[in-house]
């Protein structure tokens, strides 16, 4: 069985995309991201894997703001790193492909990709524009790498370098390229 995890925070003012809200206003920015990963979970919501949503803070695991019938877990504490490690440890078994909530452009074709990319490699990335990626996955054939996503510098150019440094040999393959959401400029960018 193929899961596909969604990395999602509680859509509260200020506590969600504050480098989008500096730009446009931190309540803009809170509703463009419950907007966004509305209409993403609809679309990622496909009988081809199990949809998953790791959510933070831990409370909102009963949040009526998810789909009711799609599972959750907590993300648990530490960097961004340390939480996707910590949620791909307890996902059931069989490849598992991770992704955030603010890349409109995520269709099912492009994580259907990323699975067919896990056929032949140990590791798959979604490359972001910024130098960062929009997707990880993994064949977990065997434990999840120990040390992955240690000494990554989030959010900067380096993130997507820095992840594959931590990946000791194994094979890695890398799919669509899209544009994450992080700033006013990134939205102008998607509706040119």
């Amino acid at each position: 069985m193929r899961h596909l995890v969604v990395m999602l925070k509680q859509p509260v003012a200020g506590r969600v995309k504050t480098r989008l809200g500096r730009d446009i206003g931190m309540t803009q920015a809170a509703w463009w991201y419950r907007h966004q990963t509305r209409a993403l979970l609809r679309r990622l919501d496909d009988p081809r894997w199990q949809l998953w949503l790791a959510v933070t803070p831990e409370n909102s695991t009963v949040s009526r703001m998810w789909p009711a019938h799609v599972p959750r877990v907590p993300q648990g504490r530490g960097d961004l790193g340390a939480r996707m490690a910590g949620v791909m440890r307890k996902m059931p078994k069989g490849p598992l492909c991770i992704i955030g909530g603010d890349i409109p452009d995520i269709s099912p074709m492009a994580i259907t990709r990323a699975f067919r990319a896990l056929g032949g490699h140990d590791v798959v990335f979604g490359p972001a524009m910024d130098g960062g990626f929009w997707l990880v996955g993994l064949k977990r054939v065997s434990a999840v790498p120990p040390g992955l996503f240690e000494n990554v510098r989030w959010s900067t150019e380096h993130a997507l370098s820095d992840s594959m440094a931590t990946l000791d040999g194994r094979s890695v393959a890398c799919v669509d390229r899209l544009r994450d959401v992080d700033t006013q400029e990134d939205l102008k960018a998607l509706s040119r």
